[in-house]
């Protein structure tokens, strides 16, 4: 845990999600695309010590009884071992999981803060714009009263 927090440092404000921490690290799978077809690729370098101290997290939690060891159990049979290594290290430094309890800053028993007011947008809304008259006729727009014109 220390080396994760001394790769990582202790500002976590530079990343705005847990995908951009994810990203950063190189534990997000490429996509490589030509037409209709589609393969994964390498994850990419990355931080080496960061990555081998969240592969020795991710081996060992892979041996337990948790949601990490099995989500590497259910990963492993289709993807095969390192893959699924790469994907409860990343489970490790980002979780993807939501929160079951209340959102932060509510407090229980409390509906929440939504009225009619509030649903709806305090911005007026623009005019509806008007469709500007073309400054010339196009080819196709000849005049049919003037057929000398054409």
């Amino acid at each position: 845990m220390r080396v994760i927090l001394a790769e990582i440092g202790p500002d976590m404000s530079i990343f705005p999600t847990p995908a951009h921490l994810a990203s950063w690290a190189k534990l997000c799978p490429r996509t490589i695309q030509s037409g209709a077809k589609s393969t994964t690729g390498p994850a990419g370098k990355g931080n080496p010590w960061l990555k081998g101290a969240l592969g020795e997290a991710a081996s060992a939690a892979a041996r337990t009884d948790t949601f990490l060891g099995a989500r590497y159990r259910r990963l492993v049979k289709r993807r095969g071992h390192a893959k699924a290594l790469v994907a409860v290290a990343r489970s490790i430094l980002a979780p993807d999981r939501r929160p079951t309890g209340p959102v932060s800053g509510t407090r229980p028993g409390l509906a929440p803060a939504t009225s009619q007011s509030s649903a709806q947008d305090p911005r007026p809304r623009p005019a509806a714009r008007t469709p500007r008259p073309p400054s010339h006729p196009r080819p196709h727009q000849r005049s049919l009263t003037n057929p000398a014109a054409s």
